[in-house]
């Protein structure tokens, strides 16, 4: 049994997450010379559920080598990745507010889906899952829109919202994991997490 695992992201969210759910975990965070964003582009017409599943695993292969180029204490290492799209589009995180006003008017109304992946690696062992959940916006006044996004909650956040913050105002109907929209699926997360003899 592992007294904790590694959790490579830099979202405070997937940290409370773990915490929940009683896993004790240390940050592995990419330092200044990786170029962590470039690992989520996306490839051409690539389908959300692919895109979802290649970029956490790519984050895994990062975080195992940054774990073993620092000589650090061997442990698993946790890894995930949340998209949003609406049909095969996939709506990342917004350039500027601009953007994130347009993908807030391309939701407002709408059904979308979340999808996370997580995956986790313990020596040469692997293990991943995803969670698809769909989200139902309210119509949004311009007015409406353009407030949220003053607010700064949509900067840095896939679809430019968050789920557990003010955008739940103008949420009307949501179907899956939620902590899997905030962007760690628990209940695939601990599955994942007892099938390597992890505690949680």
């Amino acid at each position: 049994m592992s007294d904790f695992i590694y959790l490579a992201s830099q979202s405070p969210r997937r940290s409370q997450l773990l915490d929940q759910i009683g896993v004790a975990h240390t940050l592995l965070l990419a330092g200044p010379e990786e170029d962590a964003e470039s690992l989520e582009a996306v490839l051409g017409a690539e389908a959300p559920a692919r895109y979802v599943a290649r970029v956490t695993g790519l984050k895994l292969d990062a975080a195992v080598r940054r774990m073993q180029n620092q000589g650090l204490p061997i442990a698993p290492v946790l890894c995930a990745d949340t998209t949003v799209c609406l049909g095969r589009d996939i709506l990342g995180k917004p350039l500027h507010e601009a953007d994130a006003q347009r993908i807030l008017k391309l939701l407002a109304g709408q059904t979308h889906r979340i999808l996370t992946a997580v995956a986790v690696q313990k020596g040469r062992k692997r293990l991943s899952a995803v969670s698809v959940s769909w989200v139902r916006f309210a119509p949004m006044t311009p007015a409406q829109i353009k407030a949220y996004v003053a607010s700064g909650e949509p900067m840095g956040k896939a679809g430019a919202y968050g789920v557990q913050g003010r955008a739940a105002a103008h949420i009307e109907q949501i179907r899956g994991s939620y902590s899997g929209i905030m962007g760690l699926p628990l209940f695939e997360t601990a599955c994942l997490l007892r099938s390597l003899g992890i505690r949680c």
